[in-house]
């Protein structure tokens, strides 16, 4: 078969991978979807107790869209916030229904190189398509022809770990049977016995955190003796907590507000400056040793959310060009790295950004902003709208990369731990004085701010 003839697969059947094949039908180019889980979003089903800080109108796909509308859907209230469940339910199932049998479920991507090329060959490689070998869920193994491939299998599957350093640590892996590393979802009656009247260090600094810490201080509200002891590795100051009020995602920013409650109120206490090396036990409980020698008193239970990784491990023959630090394509990661960007100041970035020294194979979504935790929804549906519009050979159109984001008005960096007021401007102005929004097009972008 003509390699041109072959289908782009698709890895993941989440928010972004979904969009990439509405835009390749769009296209006139045939997808195909493979899911390691048994319906669509698997990943977004694990967290659909949790609400997103993006409304509905910034989180359905305008080429899905189109794709859903001869069915009779209609998009909710988009001015309205949807949970992880009503995401999957309401719009990523009905869209991958629509797709039919141009998604697969139960089907793990193990490996993917070119035809008869390992990443050392030269020879004849762009004439080569793409082999993609799964595992099906019956243990069975297949190989799959493909002209290109977009993995958009998101970071969910590799939570970061509770060592500093970024390697698990000393007894972090022994004590898992107190280590959690999600939101836990404390409608789940299980959940909740777990937690209730209970003592737990939250490691992390971000919107997850943030939800988790304000989950626990409703349950301290209810259940006598519950209570969160928040485990920073940076200083704590007004930034610690987002933008809040000033936060253009208010969703998000209230996070950051409920958070500060948390430990206003008593519910939370932050341990600061604290970057964990080991993990001891006593009895049932926790105790936690930061590399300076610090000991906390013992918790019940630790839920580390330090954000995610990529799993690259089935790319292995493929030749990407990745940045050494964030793990995302090198042309894109000086402009999400967050060690200088936190506060929307996200440049244009389509195919030119997202290709690889390996021609058409694209990291997408989640995975394609590697270990960097600033990605939005409507990113990754540009991302494939201009990934989809090259590969049809439209390059006009995946070089116009237009988007409007809002202003998260977050202004420390990740790098800047140890002083987290350092990104604040003395006089009121800086990255949290840009506007709403930040028009996204050719060239520099609109903002006189901007991290």
């Amino acid at each position: 078969m003509e390699k041109q003839n072959l289908p782009v697969v698709v890895v993941g059947a989440g928010p972004v991978g979904l969009a990439a094949a509405a835009h390749l039908v769009e296209r006139g180019i045939e997808p195909l979807v493979l899911e390691a889980g048994a319906s669509a979003a698997t990943a977004v089903r694990d967290w659909a107790h949790v609400r997103l800080f993006s409304p509905w109108a910034e989180v359905t796909d305008p080429a899905a869209e189109k794709l859903l509308a001869p069915t009779g859907w209609l998009r909710p209230d988009g001015a309205t916030y949807p949970t992880g469940g009503d995401w999957a339910e309401r719009y990523l199932q009905p869209l991958a229904d629509v797709l039919g049998d141009q998604v697969r479920y139960g089907a793990t991507v193990t490996g993917v190189a070119r035809a008869g090329r390992d990443r050392i060959v030269d020879s004849g490689r762009e004439e080569q398509p793409f082999t993609v070998h799964i595992e099906t869920a019956d243990g069975g193994e297949e190989r799959i022809a493909a002209r290109a491939v977009i993995d958009a299998s998101g970071t969910w599957s590799v939570p970061g770990p509770m060592g500093a350093n970024g390697i698990p640590a000393l007894g972090e892996k022994s004590a898992s049977d107190h280590v959690a590393y999600r939101v836990p979802d404390l409608k789940d009656p299980a959940v909740r016995a777990r937690y209730a009247g209970k003592r737990t260090a939250v490691v992390g600094s971000g919107a997850s955190a943030f939800t988790a810490l304000a989950l626990l201080a409703d349950l301290a509200g209810e259940e006598a003796d519950t209570h969160a002891v928040w485990i920073l590795r940076r200083g704590l100051g007004d930034a610690t907590y987002g933008g809040g009020e000033a936060d253009q995602l208010p969703a998000r920013g209230a996070l950051g507000l409920r958070a500060r409650a948390a430990v206003e109120q008593g519910h939370a206490n932050a341990v600061t400056g604290f970057r964990t090396e080991a993990v001891e036990r006593d009895g049932d409980r926790l105790v936690l040793v930061a590399e300076d020698g610090r000991r906390l008193d013992a918790v019940d239970e630790a839920v580390v959310l330090t954000g995610f990784r990529p799993d690259l491990t089935f790319l292995s023959e493929l030749r990407l060009g990745l940045d050494e630090r964030l793990q995302a394509p090198t042309a894109l990661a000086p402009l999400i790295d967050p060690n200088v960007h936190s506060c929307g100041t996200v440049y244009p970035h389509g195919v030119r950004e997202l290709s690889h020294p390996e021609q058409d194979v694209y990291l997408v979504g989640m995975k394609s902003y590697g270990r960097a935790p600033t990605f939005l929804a409507m990113t990754g549906y540009e991302q494939v709208r201009s990934v989809t519009a090259a590969l049809a050979g439209d390059h006009e159109a995946a070089e116009r990369v237009e988007l409007t984001l809002p202003e998260t008005g977050v202004c420390g960096g990740a790098g800047l731990f140890d002083e987290p007021d350092a990104a604040r401007s003395d006089e009121g102005g800086g990255c949290c004085a840009a506007p709403a929004t930040l028009q996204i097009g050719i060239g520099t972008p609109a903002s006189p701010g901007g991290c």
